[in-house]
């Protein structure tokens, strides 16, 4: 039997009493070792409660962290709560007014489509040589005062709803469709102070983030494909979010079937769901997102360039995440990967009918 570590009995004692005497860094050490790259920030939350924190030197408390991809996740919640209000439909086609001229074969793309990234718009979000892929021309070369029309633009490769393609931009197209939702204003001050209003009242404000900047384009059009900063805690915050879309306060601020949606497979790709990353075998990449092989099946994440992890296991009632600098598809990478994993299979199932003390 493999004995227990100072960490995993932490762990144990929080499941069978709801609380633990002060944080622990115990667990989140192997993160900090220099073979998975440089871990910035970590955090383990258990039942809303902090297990253990860390930073490595020069970062703290009162440093903001970019999201890079992870802002998705932010994206798709604001969609789900138009949804919610009645602004939007899932499986209406997208309300883009540019491809509904007629025999505009876009027509067909659906909010569903685009958040499940099957959108088959010739999007290339990493190319050969790297800095000539879609992604990086919109967002730094020579896109930035108007990057959701570039993307809006691009023509189709393939049938609406055929084909899994991860893509930044897809994303721009939902912060844009957010954006019309809200406001009429071509304004590109009045256009983000319409969007950062929404998502202050409807998520982030209930969550009790408070540290949140959103980044905006010229034209006003929230970067929800890459660019929102925050701190650790407020990460932890956004994890416990994904749990079951409840503020601290036990209220529901995200609707159940709209979480449960974000957490459903794909047609097109079983480990990705709604602008979430699913912990399933059966993805269309040769590396998992993430690790099947540890954790339940329930288990999600946001994912970022470079290793930002945000992990919500609702079976767990865990959170982790994981802020720092690890080269993607590299051997590191992959070790960043299996060591977040193991931290979380060392964690309990959650007891039938526990609640947070």
């Amino acid at each position: 039997m493999r004995m227990k570590s100072h960490w995993l009995m932490l762990a144990s004692a929080l499941l069978a009493t709801g609380s633990v005497a002060a944080p622990d860094p115990g667990p989140l050490a192997p993160l900090f070792r220099a073979d998975v790259g440089e871990t910035r920030a970590a955090l383990l939350l258990r039942d809303g409660q902090v297990v253990a924190k860390r930073y490595a030197p020069g970062y703290s408390d009162a440093t903001r962290f970019i999201s890079w991809s992870m802002a998705k996740t932010v994206t798709a919640l604001l969609v789900g709560d138009l949804v919610a209000d009645g602004k939007l439909a899932l499986d209406a086609p997208a309300p883009i007014a540019e491809w509904h001229e007629a025999g505009d074969p876009r027509r067909a793309i659906t909010l569903r489509m685009l958040l499940n990234m099957a959108s088959g718009l010739a999007h290339t979000e990493v190319g050969d040589p790297v800095e000539a892929s879609d992604t990086n021309q919109v967002l730094f070369v020579s896109g930035p005062q108007a990057m959701a029309a570039r993307a809006i633009g691009a023509k189709l490769e393939a049938k609406p709803g055929a084909k899994f393609e991860y893509s930044s931009l897809t994303t721009l197209i939902l912060s844009e469709i957010i954006t019309r939702t809200l406001t009429t204003s071509t304004d590109p001050r009045e256009r983000a102070r319409a969007y950062q209003a929404y998502a202050e009242r409807r998520l982030f404000t209930p969550a009790g983030i408070t540290s949140a900047r959103l980044e905006f384009d010229g034209a006003g059009t929230q970067i929800g494909g890459s660019l929102i900063y925050m701190t650790l805690d407020d990460y932890g915050r956004l994890g416990s979010v994904l749990l079951a879309g409840k503020a601290p306060d036990g209220t529901q601020i995200v609707a159940p079937d709209w979480l449960a949606f974000m957490k459903t497979p794909s047609p097109d790709n079983r480990e990705y769901g709604g602008q979430l990353w699913l912990n399933r075998p059966g993805g269309v990449d040769r590396r998992p997102a993430l690790f099947p092989d540890h954790g339940p099946a329930s288990l999600v994440s946001c994912l970022g360039h470079l290793g930002q992890f945000v992990i919500a296991s609702s079976d767990q009632k865990l959170v982790l995440v994981r802020l720092g600098k690890t080269q993607d598809d590299t051997p590191t990478f992959t070790t960043l990967r299996t060591r977040l994993g193991q931290i979380v299979e060392r964690i309990p199932l959650a007891a039938r009918g526990e609640t947070r003390r």
